[in-house]
């Protein structure tokens, strides 16, 4: 078939657009192409203006023959109104998005709209959105919600998603299979693999052991000793050390298809995944897998419609890239060490860059995009692109230090880059690096400084359930930190001791908020400073994960353990790292047995009040429940027990 056949069968818009960052004089856009588009943004606050995106707002960088990612970014003369509804429309050829998308409305409107608001009092938060977990899809309750028609007032300010918006470590078989088929489907770009069993990715995708057993493709040094041995000295866990990482993605096409599947309903429309040849034991999982999956799908207009009416902001855990991705030092001399470990995690990283951090803060990724729009130029002729050119962008996003991001709201808004600034451990290689390092951490107290109040996005919670925190130390102890995911705030002494000084300092907020993701689980703490009436008050609010849970029993151990080992009075509280502190959880209001931990998938929603404290805190509950409230505790009742509500 001739490429101009296979572009007339392709739909223009792949994926999006998908609204990112919004500010009163600037709109940015992320939206995939099959083909380079010449778009018209129309808004509509008074009326009706059109803008036509050319070079100077609309940056296009292929990643395939038919595949055209669209980075819009539209400066406006004139601001847009404050906490009004704002139509939008973009035109494709003169049609608009009612007739190449109309998933992206709902019932009652004609056109996707957004609000602007003139401060956060409300938004949503959330992590962890693995497609094939037994959980309902938790982005569909921002889609109940904003199709319930809210007055311009009452939408939420934005979404945050605190991190593994996909799993590019935890595929299923036949996500996988959809990759490979939308790969080939629209051309996207081979690479060659150096120090891989498989010479470039056609011969990986083409390899036997493609499908749940791509462990036995990863890397072996010279010495024909593999990383496995080197590095876990015979155990059975890998550098990629997800105990679900059979189906790990590897080249820059994988983990940008899986982005398109994850984020549109569109890409499926041109793929139907067909079983591969398997065992038995692998075709049964395929099969569960595929049924899991078709619930996703059945979802994701829904999801889509939520990125194009809400601003969406984005921060990567470990998952968008690998699991455990720089826990310790080891880890990173290990990972970095070997060119195809390297380019399996660079090319995750890439990805996101050109996926998420893009949408963030424009302004930071000026020469980043640069050497891409140049790595794509290179694929032009044989459409393999040129491994140099690769291996210099991935060297230069492992040293990019712009990740994190600050909005200009009210309250502020900070975004923490707890993955690429660690603190690494000076007494022992093997023990959990710290969340930010000494710079990093120094950064954020200059950003804090002199604000009345603030919300600061950790991915992982900086007060965390002490029982968890407890088991990961002995771990760690051992030498095992990678066997428990032992990655929280007080695992390292330096970055606890200075993220706990930040918080007491004399001019940092008064109010803090704090939103984190990443356990699978849902809880709120309010935490004061011990002995300091005029003491800062901070909020830990946690919600996890989008469309994943922890093992239930478990948690339920967890919770109830936690609260006896460590009450009020208990003396193991002296051996925590934040003993200056006083932590009081909030009760969810369905609780049963006075469980502080909430285990639904969903979304977090918190509403602020003028000071920018929460006023009230909900989890949403993607299994439609309802929402679940975090109530504070009353003293002159037994604790654990819910409060009345008060309506």
């Amino acid at each position: 078939m001739s490429v101009a056949a296979s572009q007339e069968i392709l739909p223009a818009v792949l994926a999006g657009p998908m609204l990112r960052r919004i500010e009163s004089r600037r709109l940015v856009f992320w939206l995939v192409g099959s083909r380079r588009l010449s778009p018209v943004l129309r808004l509509s606050p008074d009326g009706g203006v059109e803008y036509s995106l050319g070079k100077d707002s609309c940056r296009v960088i292929p990643f395939g023959r038919h595949a055209f990612l669209h980075l819009i970014d539209l400066r406006l003369k004139t601001s847009l109104p404050l906490d009004q509804q704002i139509d939008y429309d973009l035109l494709i050829d003169g049609e608009g998005i009612g007739q190449w998308a109309p998933h992206l409305i709902h019932a009652q409107a004609t056109c996707p709209s957004f609000v602007l608001r003139s401060r956060i009092d409300q938004m949503l938060h959330g992590s962890c959105r693995k497609p094939h977990f037994p959980a309902n899809d938790g982005l569909l309750c921002a889609d109940r919600l904003l199709a319930a028609n809210p007055a311009p007032e009452e939408r939420p300010a934005l979404l945050m998603l605190s991190g593994d918006q996909v799993y590019a470590d935890d595929v299923a078989g036949p996500m996988l299979r959809a990759i490979h088929q939308l790969i080939d489907r629209l051309g996207l770009f081979d690479e060659r693999l150096e120090g891989a069993v498989v010479g470039d990715s056609a011969g990986l995708y083409a390899h036997p052991a493609g499908y749940y057993h791509r462990a036995e493709l990863l890397p072996a040094l010279e010495s024909n000793e593999t990383l496995r041995e080197r590095f876990f000295g015979g155990a059975r866990k890998p550098i990629f050390t997800s105990s679900n990482a059979e189906n790990h993605l590897v080249t820059l096409a994988e983990v940008m298809a899986m982005y398109l599947l994850v984020w549109s309903p569109v890409p499926w429309t041109l793929v139907a995944p067909q079983m591969p040849a398997l065992a038995p034991k692998e075709s049964e999982r395929y099969r569960l897998e595929e049924a899991r999956l078709l619930g996703f799908r059945e979802g994701l207009p829904g999801a889509a419609r939520v990125f194009a009416h809400l601003p969406t902001l984005m921060i990567f855990d470990d998952h968008d890239i690998t699991d455990d991705w720089n826990l310790s030092a080891q880890w990173e001399l290990t990972a970095y060490g070997h060119p195809f470990s390297k380019r399996i995690i660079g090319n995750a990283l890439l990805a996101y860059m050109l996926c998420q951090g893009w949408g963030n803060d424009p302004d930071a990724f000026g020469e980043v995009l640069a050497q891409a729009e140049a790595l794509a130029a290179s694929a032009a002729g044989d459409n393999y692109l040129d491994s140099p050119a690769l291996d210099r962008l991935i060297d230069r996003l492992f040293a990019f230090n712009r990740w994190q991001y600050v909005l200009p709201t009210t309250p502020a808004l900070l975004v923490l880059d707890t993955r690429t600034r660690r603190w690494r451990s000076e007494i022992d290689p093997k023990r959990p690096s710290g969340l930010l390092d000494w710079e990093a951490l120094s950064e954020l107290q200059q950003e804090l400084l002199d604000h009345p109040s603030a919300i600061v996005v950790s991915p992982a919670p900086v007060f965390g359930v002490k029982l968890i925190e407890t088991v990961q130390r002995v771990f760690s102890a051992f030498g095992h930190p990678l066997l428990v995911d032992a990655e929280n705030w007080m695992a390292h002494r330096g970055a606890a001791q200075v993220i706990l000084n930040i918080f007491r300092h004399s001019r940092t907020p008064g109010s803090y908020v704090i939103l984190s993701g990443d356990v699978h689980y849902s809880f709120v703490y309010e935490v004061l400073i011990r002995h300091r009436q005029q003491g800062p008050k901070i909020w830990q609010i946690t919600s996890s994960g989008i469309k994943n849970e922890f093992p239930r029993r478990l948690l339920d151990v967890f919770d109830r353990l936690n609260r006896w080992l460590y009450s009020p009075r208990s003396p193991l509280n002296w051996f925590t790292k934040r003993r200056p502190m006083k932590v009081v959880p909030r009760t969810p209001e369905h609780s049963k047995a006075g469980e502080r931990l909430w285990n639904s998938a969903g979304l977090g929603q918190v509403f602020f009040d003028s000071e920018g404290r929460p006023s009230r805190i909900f989890q949403l509950n993607a299994d439609g429940s309802g929402p679940t409230e975090f109530l504070e505790e009353r003293h002159d009742q037994p604790a654990g027990q819910p409060v009345a509500r008060q309506i």
